[in-house]
């Protein structure tokens, strides 16, 4: 067992991708389920607090615009949970998992979206926040993850693009415009933060997956890359973020700020969050409801396998 974790350890430090036939310690496939289907699961449910903007935005091109988001995040989750059945577990028990409270789900998906603004916001620091992590998975360890997450990034980061104009279009509004901007900066940008995960010296997968190369990056160091960003972004929309402690520092050659909430953080983790039942009923909802659908494509599938084999055993 050492021997094959040894010439595992070797290809991963040649930069040779896993594949899911390739031998793998359990450990590596398991934190691999955990944080795939994490993922998966944050796509998902992170459908829901922007779908329910689809009939209100404010114009045709905003909702074809958000429709096409929703749809794209639909697609996210479906290449993630196909990545996941190669490490051997079904979809199924993946929902489960999720349905039960199991598996966990990116805590910024927990907080409610209250205007407008809050779409141009999610766009720009939630999926921003996003590429920040994703950009780095495309060169993840593990084959069917890491090429996912090509064409993710990608998508995503039109995402961001599509609320960061959404926000520079309120900036050259209306006084009521600009206050709400920075309303929804205010609430969001926080929990934005708290999406990379906990501190470095409280994370406990960090350091292996680093090792398996897995992720490339430390949750700090992601951290400290995306309020860097933000800091700069956020003067072009005449806007601030809600941090006092916010300022340059010329010697780390970083912007310094203030500290998270922790406690917030982990109470959404554990289900304590605005809106966690919310979300989790709803994806609960709409999976009993879909019932129906995958039984038909179950039968569908029967009846073409039954016509292939009986067309099959004629032409013998």
């Amino acid at each position: 067992m050492q021997h094959l974790e040894e010439k595992f350890q070797a290809k991963i430090d040649a930069e040779i991708k896993i594949e899911p036939k390739d031998w793998m310690p359990e450990r590596y496939r398991k934190t691999l389920i955990r944080q795939i289907s994490q993922h998966a699961h944050s796509e998902i449910v992170g459908m829901l607090p922007e779908g329910n903007w689809i009939t209100r935005a404010p114009s045709l091109r905003r909702k074809l615009a958000l429709l096409a988001k929703v749809q794209d995040e639909a697609g996210h989750g479906l290449y993630l949970y196909s990545a996941c059945e190669t490490l051997g577990v079904s979809r199924d028990e993946l929902l489960e998992q999720l349905h039960t409270g199991e598996a966990k789900y990116s805590s910024i998906f927990n907080y409610p979206t209250l205007t407008w603004a809050d779409m141009g916001v999610v766009g720009w620091l939630v999926d921003g926040a996003a590429i920040m992590n994703q950009v780095p998975l495309c060169r993840c360890s593990y084959g069917p993850y890491a090429r996912a997450m090509v064409r993710v990034c990608k998508e995503e980061s039109f995402h961001q693009r599509q609320g960061y104009e959404i926000l520079l279009t309120l900036s050259k509004g209306t006084e009521a415009q600009k206050r709400m901007l920075q309303d929804a900066i205010d609430r969001w940008w926080w929990p934005a933060l708290m999406m990379f995960g906990p501190s470095d010296k409280d994370s406990k997968h960090t350091l292996q997956s680093m090792k398996w190369k897995i992720k490339r990056f430390t949750n700090d160091e992601l951290r400290q890359k995306f309020v860097d960003v933000c800091a700069e972004q956020v003067k072009l929309l005449n806007a601030t973020l809600p941090d006092p402690d916010l300022k340059w520092n010329e010697e780390r050659g970083h912007y310094d700020f203030g500290a998270i909430n922790w406690e917030e953080f982990w109470q959404v983790v554990k289900g304590n969050g605005p809106c966690n039942k919310e979300r989790v009923e709803a994806r609960r909802k709409a999976y009993a409801e879909g019932a129906w659908v995958r039984e038909a494509a179950m039968a569908h599938a029967e009846k073409r396998r039954q016509r292939q084999a009986t067309a099959t055993a004629q032409s013998a």
